[in-house]
């Protein structure tokens, strides 16, 4: 500040000398390896003839040194409007275990922000175009004083495009995008679990000022299914025998994904005891063996005995 060409005005050469000195410091101090190589070799370290930067800090205009060291300070922004690509979404969506191991193609409805087809995306009304900004002069960013200090931000009346739209478009009243209800086809692959996501490229929302669409993701949630659980690949099912399954072994349909399946029981089964059938499980959507089904018998204790089945039962206790 004390060095500031508006408070020189007598000297203004001088005080932009004293500037850059100040600048110097400030980079030096500010960076931990500049700070080392001038404790350890004092300017020397430091001097682009001796192989720093090119050009130097005598190499720069003094706005150019200002807008470094205060620029962040006050959140200038050095980037004028353009084209913006659109926003992207996403959309949740739910199958049945069936559908998820399977794949499927679902239709999905998304409301979005497309592209006004009454003004071509521009905002202005049909056969008029917008003009150049009174404000930024097309620039799309306004210079501001603070107090010492010049500092550039985004034009408030084009909002950074550099435009203006004096007769807006009736349609998006000069938004240049209108929202609407699209209906897709999203092809589920099979094998997806929950967390999955499926990217629709340029499904999202259109982007201003000619800009890309963005992108949907479709999110997968698997629902509950009342017979199996899933882990990875694997399946899980618990399946009731009768006691004298369990104790004599015989034959038992079990249900898979694919349709039922007879299982082999040995004699002298325990309830809890899992059993594995091998390729019934998922095949993973990222490649991969084909998980299996597991699973776990829960043996059924008979009820509503006679005398001579307690009689029997007591026999073998």
């Amino acid at each position: 500040m004390k060095y500031h060409p508006d408070r020189n005005a007598d000297n203004p050469d001088a005080a932009e000398a004293k500037f850059k000195q100040v600048k110097e410091a400030y980079e030096v101090l500010s960076d931990p390896k500049k700070r080392s190589a001038y404790d350890q070799f004092g300017h020397a370290g430091i001097d682009p003839s001796m192989g720093g930067r090119p050009g130097g800090f005598g190499s720069e205009s003094f706005s150019d040194i200002f807008g470094d060291v205060f620029g962040d300070i006050f959140g200038a922004s050095r980037q004028r409007g353009g084209a913006q690509r659109g926003s992207d979404l996403r959309y949740n969506l739910e199958l049945s275990l069936e559908e998820a191991v399977s794949g499927t193609e679902a239709k999905i409805r998304v409301p979005v922000l497309v592209t006004c087809d009454e003004c071509g995306g521009s905002g202005a009304k049909k056969g008029s175009t917008p003009i150049i900004c009174s404000t930024c002069h097309g620039h799309g960013q306004v210079r501001m004083q603070q107090g010492f200090f010049s500092v550039q931000q985004t034009c408030p009346t084009c909002r950074g495009t550099g435009k203006q739209i004096k007769d807006p478009c009736g349609k998006c009243a000069g938004h240049g995008r209108v929202q609407e209800t699209k209906t897709l086809s999203a092809k589920i692959p099979g094998g997806v679990d929950t967390g999955d996501r499926i990217r629709l490229a340029g499904e999202g929302e259109a982007g201003e000022r000619g800009g890309p669409s963005g992108d949907l993701y479709v999110e997968i949630r698997v629902k509950d299914h009342p017979i199996f659980t899933r882990d990875g690949a694997n399946l899980y099912c618990e399946v009731p025998i009768s006691f004298p399954t369990a104790c004599l072994g015989g034959e038992l349909e079990v249900p898979t994904l694919d349709g039922k399946v007879v299982l082999k029981i040995p004699p002298e089964t325990q309830t809890g005891k899992l059993f594995r059938l091998r390729g019934k499980g998922v095949k993973p959507v990222r490649g991969g063996p084909v998980g299996d089904l597991l699973c776990k018998v829960q043996i059924e204790t008979p009820v509503q005995l006679t005398k001579e089945q307690k009689a029997l039962i007591e026999k073998i206790g």
